[in-house]
């Protein structure tokens, strides 16, 4: 692939107090979307704090471009409804792969972000050293719709070896 940077694991953790779209709560599924890429969890039924626990693994060739999170709810006979999105900066994350790791002790925090109006973080979120690798917990609120947040850990998938 042509400008490849990495590639992003995102583990949608779960979602939390998301929007009701049937009588019964909804079955919700995310979408992840960055440039051509679109990739999506499961279906879970009947569920308004559903747990996925799934991995979702992106290339990423512009750390500038952010990933695209949609929530629907799936929907048998007519179009799957819109259950909020939001976005995932990839920037701050990608800066500390420059960062010499040889002294950085395991669990460290190597860069926090606060939540901002430029950002869907519900809370702050950190990036860690763990086992080796940089990851990130983050919980990002919903835009667009009455409720709801989603959990994700990222992780970075070294290319050099």
């Amino acid at each position: 692939m042509d400008g490849l940077v990495g590639l992003l694991k995102v583990r949608v953790v779960r979602g939390i107090n998301l929007a009701y779209r049937d009588a019964r709560g909804s079955d919700p599924y995310v979408v992840l979307r960055l440039g051509k890429q679109k990739l999506k969890t499961s279906v879970k039924k009947r569920s308004v704090n559903p747990i996925w626990h799934e991995e979702l693994t992106l290339s990423i060739t512009n750390p500038n471009a952010p990933i695209k999170l949609a929530v629907f709810d799936k929907d048998t006979f007519s179009k799957d409804d819109p259950m909020g999105n939001a976005d995932i900066e990839v920037l701050p994350f990608t800066e500390v792969l420059e960062l010499d790791t040889e002294g950085i002790r395991n669990g460290t925090v190597v860069r926090s972000v606060a939540p901002s109006s430029g950002n869907c973080l519900a809370e702050e979120s950190r990036v860690c050293w763990k086992n080796g690798k940089f990851v990130q917990d983050m919980i990002l609120r919903l835009r667009n719709v009455e409720s709801g947040e989603i959990m994700l850990k990222l992780e970075w998938v070294n290319m050099k070896k």
